[in-house]
C-alpha cells in the first residue's frame, strides 16, 4: 500500500472504453481514457502507473504505440496489451515491441483485474515507495509502519495505519469512500463502507491528540482526503 494507481487505457471502442473505466475506477483506481494513440502520448505526462493498450487503434497501432513509449524513455511502465488478436504470432510481436503482458478479448474481468495488480505489484516492490512519507508534521515509515506526529510515536492499529498511508500516498487528493474502501478493506465482504467513516474518526482521535489541527478534510458526500 498505498498510492492510488493512476492507469491509462487506451481503447477507441466507446462500450468497452466504459466498461473498463467503470470496473475499475469501482476497484479502487484512477482511470484516464485515450481514444487514439495520440491521445495516450499527450497523458503520458501524467506519468501514469500502467498502460492498458488495445493494439487495433484507428491512428497508431497498439504494437508502434509500445515501442514509441519505450522509446520516449517509459522502460519501466507497465504495458498490458488487450485486444481481439489472439494469434501466437500477435502475441509474440506484442511481448516483443516492449508490452508485459498479453490479454485477449472478450476477456475475464476479475483475471484482467488480477494481471493489473500483478503488474503493479512488480513495480511497488522495484520502486523506492518504501521511502518515508511526509505530511505537514506527520512522517509516516512504511519500512517499520511507524507514524510520528510533532515528533511523539503514535500507536496506530493495522487498519489506522493502512488508512493513513492511503491518505498520506494521495495528499490533497479526494478519495472516495469506495476507493478508500477497496484499498484498505480489500474484498473483505464482513464489513461495508460505513466502516471507512468509522476508522477515520479513530484515527482523527489520535492525530489530533493534544489539541493539534486537523489534518483529515472531510468532502461531504464524496470522501476525505488529508491535507495540511
Amino acid at each position: 500500500m498505498m498510492k492510488m494507481w493512476h492507469l491509462l487505457v487506451v481503447e477507441d471502442e466507446p462500450d468497452i472504453a466504459r466498461v473498463l473505466e467503470r470496473g475499475l475506477v469501482y476497484k479502487g483506481f484512477a482511470v484516464t481514457v485515450a481514444r487514439s494513440g495520440e491521445m495516450a502520448l499527450s497523458h503520458l505526462e501524467a506519468l501514469p502507473d500502467l498502460v492498458l493498450l488495445d493494439v487495433m487503434l484507428p491512428d497508431i497501432d497498439g504494437f508502434e504505440l509500445c515501442r514509441r513509449i519505450r522509446a520516449m524513455g517509459h522502460a519501466t511502465l507497465p504495458i498490458l496489451m488487450l485486444t481481439a488478436k489472439d494469434a501466437q504470432a500477435d502475441k509474440i510481436a506484442g511481448l516483443d515491441c516492449g508490452a508485459d503482458d498479453y490479454i485477449t478479448k472478450p476477456f475475464d474481468f476479475e483475471e484482467l483485474l488480477a494481471r493489473i495488480r500483478a503488474a503493479l505489484r512488480r513495480v511497488r516492490e522495484q520502486s523506492s515507495s518504501l521511502s518515508k512519507i511526509e505530511v505537514a508534521d506527520v512522517l509516516i515509515d512504511p519500512t517499520t509502519r511507524q507514524v510520528w506526529r510533532g515528533g511523539d510515536l503514535l500507536e496506530l492499529t493495522a487498519r489506522e495505519y493502512d488508512l493513513l498511508e492511503l491518505l498520506a500516498r494521495n495528499a490533497r487528493q479526494v478519495l472516495t469512500k469506495g476507493q478508500i474502501f477497496e484499498q484498505v478493506w480489500g474484498d473483505d465482504n464482513d464489513v461495508g463502507w460505513e466502516v471507512v467513516k468509522v476508522y477515520v474518526n479513530l484515527l482523527r482521535s489520535k492525530l489530533n491528540a493534544g489539541g493539534k489541527v486537523d489534518l483529515i478534510h472531510t468532502v461531504r458526500g464524496i470522501g476525505y482526503m488529508l491535507m495540511p
